[in-house]
């Protein structure tokens, strides 16, 4: 191939690329909104026994991220005042709704830590319910569906004692330093687990037909 031809293939190739990115503009472009997680992304089609969750803070973290409601984005709300980390990804499930007009809140077992706003399918194997400075705020303990590890576990009994020791500790401990008061009751089945995931979905639901009623 000449100099001449390699010049004009190289100017033809920088002519096409503007094409390229207009294309990409232009899609960017028709988006009026982007996706909430709360409220786009689908709870799945097995819940409540498998379902969607997203994660807002990683396994080992001492920052304490969590949904912004209003944009839909992952933010720091602070740094761990006590010297703890979480012991296990931490998220919520979308589509549903508690008492305190946030989604319902998800501890999840796996292998690996996980970035915040990442969503994948979990399994709930247990409730901790939980009283936080006076006002109920259950905990769904659940296993990630796709970890080879995590994923025949059924029961919360089937965890070892000292795992469940260390879950309770933690949310018993996590706010101290702030002379925040937390009460940790004794954990309870899946099939308790999967009854607060229904009644948080069937909340959710209800509150969408009455702002659609509005």
């Amino acid at each position: 191939m000449s100099n001449d031809d390699l010049v004009n293939e190289a100017q033809n190739s920088h002519r096409r690329a503007p094409k390229l990115n207009e294309r990409i503009l232009s899609s960017l472009s028709r988006r009026s909104v982007a996706a909430h997680p709360w409220h786009d992304l689908e709870i799945g089609p097995t819940a409540p026994q498998i379902f969607n969750c997203v994660v807002e803070i990683t396994k080992g973290s001492k920052v304490k991220y969590e949904l912004d409601k209003k944009t839909g984005l992952i933010k720091v709300d602070r740094v761990l005042y006590s010297s703890v980390v979480y012991p296990h990804n931490y998220g919520f499930i979308p589509r549903t709704l508690c008492e305190d007009n946030d989604p319902l809140d998800v501890l999840i077992l796996m292998q690996e830590p996980v970035l915040p706003g990442c969503f994948l399918r979990a399994k709930a194997i247990g409730l901790m319910p939980m009283i936080d400075q006076g006002e109920k705020d259950d905990k769904i303990i659940a296993v990630c569906a796709d970890d080879p590890e995590f994923k025949h576990y059924t029961d919360i009994k089937e965890l070892s004692p000292h795992r469940l020791s260390e879950i309770r500790r933690f949310f018993e401990d996590y706010k101290k330093n702030e002379n925040k008061e937390v009460a940790v009751n004794d954990f309870l089945p899946s099939s308790s687990a999967i009854e607060a995931i229904q009644y948080s979905m069937d909340l959710y639901a209800e509150y969408i037909m009455h702002t659609l009623r509005r």
